[in-house]
């Protein structure tokens, strides 16, 4: 049972790896997962302790909350629309779909270009500031992300190894 165990939590945390650059996949909460197996069933000396996981699930609660809010707050303050928002999250997944993995990470600056200088008609200097902070909102969002999955996945390994 143990092995088991351990490699759903292993794939677990891999997964939230990859989650926290595609937007379908919940990458910090599936981190999150790979302790929380780990705890239930393969805690024989309790070194993951209830402490450890009531604060891990506020920070992934937090960072995944702040991960829907920064990207758009981002795209607003440099003076980006909704539909700048909106078309950033689609140039996100269509990046992904048609380019990856340099998509990802262009998409949404491009989504967010083309919606404020094509459709709303917006200055080019305006519509790049916007794509600006779409882009920046989706770095820090997702370096966020990954920043909590990545200690998950240091965890798990060192509850499952060492």
């Amino acid at each position: 049972m143990t092995i088991i165990t351990d490699i759903l939590a292993i794939i677990a945390a891999l997964a939230g790896i990859v989650g926290c650059f595609l937007p379908a996949i919940p990458g910090p909460p599936l981190s999150y997962v790979s302790v929380l197996l780990l705890y239930l069933f393969n805690n024989p000396e309790n070194e993951i302790t209830s402490r450890f996981l009531i604060i891990w699930i506020a920070v992934v609660a937090v960072v995944t909350i702040l991960d829907y809010v920064v990207q758009p707050y981002f795209t607003k303050i440099t003076g980006g629309s909704q539909l700048a928002v909106r078309c950033s999250i689609a140039g996100l997944i269509a990046g992904m779909v048609f380019f990856p993995p340099v998509g990802i990470i262009i998409g949404p600056f491009i989504g967010a270009f083309v919606a404020e200088f094509i459709i709303n008609k917006k200055p080019l200097k305006n519509s790049l500031a916007a794509a600006g902070g779409a882009f920046l909102g989706f770095i820090l969002g997702t370096g966020l992300k990954l920043a909590v999955s990545g200690t998950l996945f240091y965890y798990t390994i060192r509850f499952i190894f060492f």
